[in-house]
Protein backbone atom coordinates (compact mmCIF):
# COMPACT_ATOMS: atom_id res chain seq x y z
CA UNK A 1 0.00 0.00 0.00
CA UNK A 2 1.61 3.91 -0.88
CA UNK A 3 1.65 6.19 1.51
CA UNK A 4 0.93 9.78 1.16
CA UNK A 5 4.47 11.94 0.80
CA UNK A 6 5.41 13.83 3.82
CA UNK A 7 7.59 16.00 1.33
CA UNK A 8 4.36 17.16 -0.15
CA UNK A 9 2.43 18.14 3.18
CA UNK A 10 6.14 19.48 4.45
CA UNK A 11 6.43 21.40 1.62
CA UNK A 12 2.93 22.83 1.40
CA UNK A 13 3.91 26.73 1.50
CA UNK A 14 5.83 26.58 -0.97
CA UNK A 15 2.43 26.15 -2.73
CA UNK A 16 4.44 22.94 -5.40
CA UNK A 17 1.89 21.56 -8.08
CA UNK A 18 0.79 18.28 -7.84
CA UNK A 19 -1.20 15.75 -9.90
CA UNK A 20 -2.63 12.20 -8.96
CA UNK A 21 -0.11 9.33 -10.24
CA UNK A 22 -3.05 6.84 -10.96
CA UNK A 23 -2.44 3.04 -11.98
CA UNK A 24 -3.91 2.13 -15.49
CA UNK A 25 -7.51 0.50 -15.30
CA UNK A 26 -7.79 1.82 -11.62
CA UNK A 27 -8.17 5.88 -11.21
CA UNK A 28 -8.91 5.41 -7.52
CA UNK A 29 -5.61 4.27 -6.75
CA UNK A 30 -3.93 7.68 -7.12
CA UNK A 31 -0.80 8.69 -5.21
CA UNK A 32 -0.24 12.68 -5.63
CA UNK A 33 2.91 13.41 -7.01
CA UNK A 34 4.98 17.33 -7.01
CA UNK A 35 5.20 18.34 -10.63
CA UNK A 36 7.23 21.05 -9.80
CA UNK A 37 8.27 23.29 -6.72
CA UNK A 38 8.79 26.25 -9.37
CA UNK A 39 9.52 26.96 -12.60
CA UNK A 40 9.99 23.40 -14.99
CA UNK A 41 13.25 25.06 -17.09
CA UNK A 42 14.86 26.19 -13.89
CA UNK A 43 14.04 22.91 -11.97
CA UNK A 44 15.57 20.85 -15.31
CA UNK A 45 18.99 23.36 -15.61
CA UNK A 46 19.65 21.98 -11.78
CA UNK A 47 19.42 18.35 -13.15
CA UNK A 48 22.22 19.19 -15.80
CA UNK A 49 24.35 21.72 -13.90
CA UNK A 50 23.95 21.21 -10.15
CA UNK A 51 21.49 18.72 -8.86
CA UNK A 52 18.17 18.27 -8.66
CA UNK A 53 15.92 16.37 -5.38
CA UNK A 54 12.87 14.81 -6.27
CA UNK A 55 10.38 13.28 -4.11
CA UNK A 56 9.43 9.63 -4.99
CA UNK A 57 6.12 8.70 -3.09
CA UNK A 58 4.52 6.40 -6.63
CA UNK A 59 7.65 4.25 -5.58
CA UNK A 60 7.16 1.00 -2.85
CA UNK A 61 9.54 -1.22 -1.29
CA UNK A 62 9.23 -4.99 -0.30
CA UNK A 63 11.54 -6.34 2.56
CA UNK A 64 12.93 -9.92 1.68
CA UNK A 65 14.30 -11.88 4.98
CA UNK A 66 15.37 -15.17 5.74
CA UNK A 67 18.47 -17.31 4.86
CA UNK A 68 16.74 -18.68 1.52
CA UNK A 69 15.65 -15.06 0.19
CA UNK A 70 18.72 -15.08 -2.36
CA UNK A 71 18.12 -18.52 -3.30
CA UNK A 72 14.33 -17.89 -4.12
CA UNK A 73 14.31 -15.21 -5.72
CA UNK A 74 17.24 -16.03 -7.96
CA UNK A 75 14.68 -19.07 -8.72
CA UNK A 76 11.94 -16.44 -9.34
CA UNK A 77 12.70 -13.39 -11.49
CA UNK A 78 14.72 -13.09 -14.56
CA UNK A 79 18.23 -11.75 -13.19
CA UNK A 80 21.17 -14.04 -11.70
CA UNK A 81 21.38 -12.73 -8.31
CA UNK A 82 23.10 -15.69 -6.68
CA UNK A 83 26.73 -13.15 -7.02
CA UNK A 84 24.77 -10.21 -5.83
CA UNK A 85 26.85 -8.79 -3.08
CA UNK A 86 25.97 -6.56 -0.06
CA UNK A 87 25.40 -3.08 -1.25
CA UNK A 88 25.08 -3.87 -4.57
CA UNK A 89 22.21 -3.87 -6.82
CA UNK A 90 20.54 -5.22 -9.87
CA UNK A 91 17.38 -4.67 -11.89
CA UNK A 92 14.89 -7.55 -13.00
CA UNK A 93 11.88 -8.28 -13.89
CA UNK A 94 8.88 -10.56 -12.15
CA UNK A 95 7.07 -12.00 -14.68
CA UNK A 96 3.84 -14.47 -14.55
CA UNK A 97 3.29 -17.91 -16.03
CA UNK A 98 2.85 -15.92 -19.46
CA UNK A 99 5.68 -14.11 -19.45
CA UNK A 100 4.17 -10.67 -18.93
CA UNK A 101 5.93 -8.41 -16.31
CA UNK A 102 4.22 -8.27 -13.18
CA UNK A 103 6.85 -5.51 -11.71
CA UNK A 104 9.92 -4.08 -12.96
CA UNK A 105 12.46 -4.46 -9.80
CA UNK A 106 15.42 -3.01 -8.37
CA UNK A 107 17.08 -5.05 -6.42
CA UNK A 108 19.37 -4.07 -3.07
CA UNK A 109 21.09 -6.33 -0.91
CA UNK A 110 21.83 -5.15 2.40
CA UNK A 111 23.25 -8.81 3.95
CA UNK A 112 20.74 -9.23 6.26
CA UNK A 113 18.32 -8.46 4.10
CA UNK A 114 17.32 -7.54 0.81
CA UNK A 115 14.86 -4.87 -0.78
CA UNK A 116 12.74 -4.81 -3.60
CA UNK A 117 12.15 -1.51 -4.79
CA UNK A 118 8.98 -0.91 -7.29
CA UNK A 119 6.33 0.94 -8.62
CA UNK A 120 3.62 1.48 -6.33
CA UNK A 121 0.71 0.25 -8.27
CA UNK A 122 2.31 -3.15 -8.82
CA UNK A 123 3.18 -3.35 -5.31
CA UNK A 124 -0.19 -5.46 -4.48
CA UNK A 125 0.05 -7.78 -6.98
CA UNK A 126 3.90 -8.76 -5.95
CA UNK A 127 2.46 -9.28 -2.37
CA UNK A 128 0.40 -11.56 -4.01
CA UNK A 129 2.33 -13.69 -6.80
CA UNK A 130 5.61 -13.81 -5.36
CA UNK A 131 5.05 -15.38 -1.90
CA UNK A 132 2.51 -17.63 -3.31
CA UNK A 133 5.59 -20.21 -4.53
CA UNK A 134 7.62 -20.21 -1.20
CA UNK A 135 7.26 -23.37 -0.11
CA UNK A 136 9.33 -24.87 2.30
CA UNK A 137 12.31 -21.63 1.70
CA UNK A 138 13.27 -19.97 4.14
CA UNK A 139 12.54 -16.62 3.19
CA UNK A 140 9.23 -13.98 4.45
CA UNK A 141 8.20 -10.68 2.12
CA UNK A 142 6.63 -7.97 3.81
CA UNK A 143 5.36 -4.31 3.14
CA UNK A 144 8.05 -2.06 3.90
CA UNK A 145 6.67 1.12 2.00
CA UNK A 146 4.95 2.79 4.96
CA UNK A 147 8.02 3.27 6.70
CA UNK A 148 10.66 3.96 4.17
CA UNK A 149 10.37 6.55 1.63
CA UNK A 150 12.04 7.44 -1.58
CA UNK A 151 13.68 10.34 -2.21
CA UNK A 152 16.57 11.30 -5.30
CA UNK A 153 19.15 13.00 -6.59
CA UNK A 154 19.56 13.90 -10.31
CA UNK A 155 23.04 16.05 -11.14
CA UNK A 156 26.42 16.11 -11.69
CA UNK A 157 26.57 18.25 -8.07
CA UNK A 158 24.74 14.82 -6.32
CA UNK A 159 27.79 13.06 -4.52
CA UNK A 160 29.25 15.84 -3.47
CA UNK A 161 26.02 17.20 -1.92
CA UNK A 162 25.35 14.10 -0.27
CA UNK A 163 28.94 13.66 1.19
CA UNK A 164 28.27 17.70 2.39
CA UNK A 165 25.05 17.01 4.18
CA UNK A 166 25.68 13.24 5.45
CA UNK A 167 27.48 11.01 7.95
CA UNK A 168 28.74 7.73 5.99
CA UNK A 169 28.45 5.07 7.97
CA UNK A 170 28.96 2.52 5.19
CA UNK A 171 32.59 1.69 3.70
CA UNK A 172 32.40 4.51 1.27
CA UNK A 173 30.94 8.00 0.40
CA UNK A 174 28.03 8.10 -1.84
CA UNK A 175 30.35 10.47 -4.26
CA UNK A 176 32.65 7.14 -4.90
CA UNK A 177 29.43 4.78 -5.91
CA UNK A 178 29.64 3.02 -9.29
CA UNK A 179 26.71 2.06 -11.22
CA UNK A 180 24.59 -0.28 -9.57
CA UNK A 181 26.58 0.34 -6.16
CA UNK A 182 24.99 1.30 -2.69
CA UNK A 183 25.72 2.54 0.54
CA UNK A 184 24.68 3.73 3.71
CA UNK A 185 24.75 7.41 5.35
CA UNK A 186 22.86 9.23 8.40
CA UNK A 187 21.40 12.66 7.78
CA UNK A 188 19.63 14.29 9.98
CA UNK A 189 20.02 11.32 12.57
CA UNK A 190 18.11 9.00 10.32
CA UNK A 191 20.26 6.22 8.39
CA UNK A 192 19.64 6.08 4.63
CA UNK A 193 20.62 3.99 1.70
CA UNK A 194 22.17 5.19 -1.41
CA UNK A 195 21.92 3.61 -4.84
CA UNK A 196 23.65 4.46 -7.52
CA UNK A 197 21.67 4.96 -10.66
CA UNK A 198 22.03 7.18 -13.35
CA UNK A 199 18.51 7.31 -15.15
CA UNK A 200 18.29 11.26 -15.65
CA UNK A 201 21.72 11.01 -17.75
CA UNK A 202 23.63 12.61 -14.88
CA UNK A 203 24.82 10.91 -11.20
CA UNK A 204 21.40 9.68 -9.83
CA UNK A 205 21.80 8.64 -6.38
CA UNK A 206 18.21 7.03 -5.27
CA UNK A 207 17.79 7.47 -1.59
CA UNK A 208 15.71 5.43 0.65
CA UNK A 209 14.67 7.29 3.99
CA UNK A 210 12.65 5.94 6.87
CA UNK A 211 9.44 7.99 6.28
CA UNK A 212 9.24 9.68 9.88
CA UNK A 213 12.50 11.30 8.83
CA UNK A 214 11.76 12.13 5.24
CA UNK A 215 11.21 15.73 5.77
CA UNK A 216 14.24 16.13 7.80
CA UNK A 217 16.31 14.68 5.79
CA UNK A 218 14.76 16.21 2.57
CA UNK A 219 15.36 19.97 4.75
CA UNK A 220 19.27 18.49 5.76
CA UNK A 221 19.76 18.01 1.68
CA UNK A 222 18.27 21.22 1.07
CA UNK A 223 20.39 23.23 3.28
CA UNK A 224 23.57 21.96 2.48
CA UNK A 225 23.14 23.07 -0.72
CA UNK A 226 21.89 26.40 -0.28
CA UNK A 227 18.65 26.38 -1.29
CA UNK A 228 16.23 29.01 0.51
CA UNK A 229 12.79 28.83 -0.04
CA UNK A 230 12.08 32.45 0.71
CA UNK A 231 14.24 33.30 -2.22
CA UNK A 232 14.40 30.85 -4.68
CA UNK A 233 15.91 33.51 -7.14
CA UNK A 234 19.23 33.82 -5.45
CA UNK A 235 19.94 29.55 -6.34
CA UNK A 236 22.66 29.48 -9.02
CA UNK A 237 23.17 26.12 -10.73
CA UNK A 238 26.41 27.27 -11.78
CA UNK A 239 27.72 28.50 -8.54
CA UNK A 240 28.83 25.49 -6.89
CA UNK A 241 28.76 21.38 -7.45
CA UNK A 242 27.26 21.33 -4.15
CA UNK A 243 23.95 23.60 -4.66
CA UNK A 244 20.19 21.79 -5.34
CA UNK A 245 17.10 22.72 -6.14
CA UNK A 246 13.75 20.92 -5.29
CA UNK A 247 12.45 19.40 -8.46
CA UNK A 248 9.00 17.90 -9.78
CA UNK A 249 8.14 15.27 -11.96
CA UNK A 250 8.05 17.69 -15.22
CA UNK A 251 11.97 18.67 -15.03
CA UNK A 252 12.89 14.50 -14.03
CA UNK A 253 10.46 13.62 -16.93
CA UNK A 254 12.28 15.52 -19.38
CA UNK A 255 16.36 14.61 -18.48
CA UNK A 256 14.89 10.48 -18.17
CA UNK A 257 13.72 10.14 -21.77
CA UNK A 258 16.83 12.35 -23.26
CA UNK A 259 18.64 9.81 -21.06
CA UNK A 260 16.94 6.67 -22.88
CA UNK A 261 15.33 5.78 -19.61
CA UNK A 262 11.90 3.96 -20.31
CA UNK A 263 9.56 3.40 -17.01
CA UNK A 264 7.34 0.68 -16.31
CA UNK A 265 3.23 1.69 -16.34
CA UNK A 266 4.57 4.70 -19.04
CA UNK A 267 6.26 2.83 -21.78
CA UNK A 268 5.49 -0.67 -20.81
CA UNK A 269 3.20 -2.24 -18.24
CA UNK A 270 2.01 -6.06 -17.08
CA UNK A 271 1.01 -6.63 -20.67
CA UNK A 272 4.25 -6.17 -22.16
CA UNK A 273 7.20 -9.14 -22.88
CA UNK A 274 10.68 -8.24 -21.47
CA UNK A 275 11.91 -8.76 -25.44
CA UNK A 276 9.42 -5.25 -26.35
CA UNK A 277 10.93 -2.93 -23.69
CA UNK A 278 14.33 -1.94 -25.07
CA UNK A 279 15.86 -3.07 -21.37
CA UNK A 280 16.01 -6.58 -22.37
CA UNK A 281 19.91 -7.24 -21.30
CA UNK A 282 19.68 -4.83 -18.52
CA UNK A 283 17.13 -7.33 -16.79
CA UNK A 284 17.43 -10.44 -18.11
CA UNK A 285 20.25 -13.02 -17.81
CA UNK A 286 20.30 -15.50 -20.54
CA UNK A 287 22.80 -17.53 -18.74
CA UNK A 288 20.93 -18.60 -15.55
CA UNK A 289 19.01 -20.78 -14.42
CA UNK A 290 14.82 -21.43 -14.56
CA UNK A 291 12.70 -18.75 -13.62
CA UNK A 292 8.82 -18.11 -13.65
CA UNK A 293 7.96 -17.55 -17.27
CA UNK A 294 11.54 -18.38 -18.63
CA UNK A 295 9.94 -20.55 -21.43
CA UNK A 296 8.66 -17.72 -22.95
CA UNK A 297 11.47 -15.46 -22.50
CA UNK A 298 13.90 -18.22 -24.22
CA UNK A 299 11.22 -18.69 -27.19
CA UNK A 300 11.20 -15.03 -27.79
CA UNK A 301 14.78 -15.29 -28.39
CA UNK A 302 14.69 -17.77 -30.17
CA UNK A 303 12.57 -16.47 -32.56
CA UNK A 304 14.56 -13.30 -33.15
CA UNK A 305 12.81 -10.40 -32.10
CA UNK A 306 8.74 -9.76 -30.94
CA UNK A 307 6.48 -8.47 -32.55
CA UNK A 308 6.67 -4.88 -31.60
CA UNK A 309 9.28 -3.02 -29.61
CA UNK A 310 9.64 0.54 -27.93
CA UNK A 311 11.74 2.57 -29.80
CA UNK A 312 13.24 6.21 -29.86
CA UNK A 313 12.15 8.67 -31.98
CA UNK A 314 13.51 12.08 -33.25
CA UNK A 315 10.78 14.59 -34.69
CA UNK A 316 12.06 16.59 -37.53
CA UNK A 317 12.37 19.84 -36.90
CA UNK A 318 10.52 22.25 -38.37
CA UNK A 319 11.21 24.89 -40.90
CA UNK A 320 12.61 28.35 -39.48
CA UNK A 321 9.70 31.03 -38.03
CA UNK A 322 7.52 27.19 -37.28
CA UNK A 323 7.27 25.13 -34.64
CA UNK A 324 7.55 21.90 -34.33
CA UNK A 325 4.97 20.04 -32.87
CA UNK A 326 5.37 17.76 -29.76
CA UNK A 327 3.25 14.08 -29.64
CA UNK A 328 1.63 13.29 -26.74
CA UNK A 329 1.43 9.73 -25.08
CA UNK A 330 -1.04 7.39 -27.20
CA UNK A 331 -0.57 9.56 -30.57
CA UNK A 332 -0.33 6.97 -33.50
CA UNK A 333 2.93 6.32 -35.36
CA UNK A 334 2.71 5.46 -39.11
CA UNK A 335 5.19 4.24 -41.60
CA UNK A 336 6.71 6.78 -44.11
CA UNK A 337 5.40 5.46 -46.83
CA UNK A 338 1.75 6.40 -46.13
CA UNK A 339 -1.45 4.44 -45.57
CA UNK A 340 -3.77 5.07 -42.34
CA UNK A 341 -2.94 1.76 -40.29
CA UNK A 342 -0.67 2.31 -37.66
CA UNK A 343 2.29 0.81 -36.84
CA UNK A 344 2.43 1.84 -33.35
CA UNK A 345 1.80 4.71 -30.79
CA UNK A 346 3.61 6.91 -28.53
CA UNK A 347 4.31 6.25 -24.89
CA UNK A 348 6.08 9.46 -23.52
CA UNK A 349 7.56 12.60 -25.23
CA UNK A 350 9.07 15.80 -24.39
CA UNK A 351 10.94 18.79 -26.05
CA UNK A 352 14.76 18.26 -25.81
CA UNK A 353 16.66 21.00 -24.46
CA UNK A 354 19.30 19.48 -25.25
CA UNK A 355 18.60 18.81 -28.79
CA UNK A 356 18.04 22.40 -29.46
CA UNK A 357 14.25 22.36 -28.50
CA UNK A 358 13.63 18.98 -30.98
CA UNK A 359 10.57 17.09 -29.66
CA UNK A 360 11.67 13.50 -28.74
CA UNK A 361 9.60 10.12 -27.97
CA UNK A 362 9.53 6.29 -27.18
CA UNK A 363 6.96 4.94 -29.07
CA UNK A 364 5.97 1.32 -28.97
CA UNK A 365 6.36 -0.23 -32.78
CA UNK A 366 6.12 -2.92 -34.97
CA UNK A 367 9.24 -4.85 -35.55
CA UNK A 368 9.63 -4.29 -39.09
CA UNK A 369 9.37 -0.50 -38.91
CA UNK A 370 12.60 -0.54 -35.32
CA UNK A 371 15.89 -0.64 -37.22
CA UNK A 372 18.11 2.50 -36.51
CA UNK A 373 17.55 5.11 -39.82
CA UNK A 374 13.73 4.22 -40.50
CA UNK A 375 11.85 7.13 -41.37
CA UNK A 376 8.62 7.13 -40.10
CA UNK A 377 5.32 9.18 -39.59
CA UNK A 378 4.15 10.77 -36.06
CA UNK A 379 0.68 12.07 -35.46
CA UNK A 380 1.17 15.46 -33.48
CA UNK A 381 -1.15 18.38 -32.58
CA UNK A 382 -3.65 16.80 -35.50
CA UNK A 383 -0.52 16.63 -38.09
CA UNK A 384 1.68 13.79 -39.61
CA UNK A 385 4.92 15.03 -38.50
CA UNK A 386 8.61 12.76 -40.15
CA UNK A 387 10.66 11.00 -37.52
CA UNK A 388 13.36 8.85 -37.22
CA UNK A 389 14.04 5.95 -35.50
CA UNK A 390 17.36 6.31 -33.14
CA UNK A 391 20.20 3.39 -32.59
CA UNK A 392 19.07 2.75 -28.45
CA UNK A 393 16.90 4.40 -26.56
CA UNK A 394 19.44 7.30 -25.22
CA UNK A 395 19.22 10.87 -26.96
CA UNK A 396 21.82 12.58 -24.55
CA UNK A 397 24.00 11.62 -21.50
CA UNK A 398 26.38 13.23 -19.41
CA UNK A 399 27.32 9.81 -17.42
CA UNK A 400 28.31 6.83 -19.65
CA UNK A 401 25.02 4.27 -19.04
Amino acid sequence: MSHPSPVIAHAAEAEPLTSPYAAPGDPTLAIEVVQAFGPMPLEYAAIRRSCGLLDLPQRAVIEATGADRLDFLNRMITQELRDLAPLHTRRAFWLNRKGRIDADLRVIELGGRTLLELDAHALKRTLETLPAFVFSEDVTFRDATQELHRLALHGPGGGALLDAAASPTGDRPAASLGQGEATTASIAGAEIIVVRDDSAGETGLELIVPTDAAARVFDGLLEAGGWRWDAPEAFDPGAARARVRPIGWLAYNVARIEAGTPLYYLDFGPDSLPHETGVLHDRVSFRKGCYLGQEVVARMESLGQPKQRLVALRIDAAPIGHETPQPVTGDAVFAEDGGDKPIGAVTSSTISPMLGGVPVCFAMVRSAHITPGTRLNVEAGGLRVGAAVQDGLAFHRTVKA
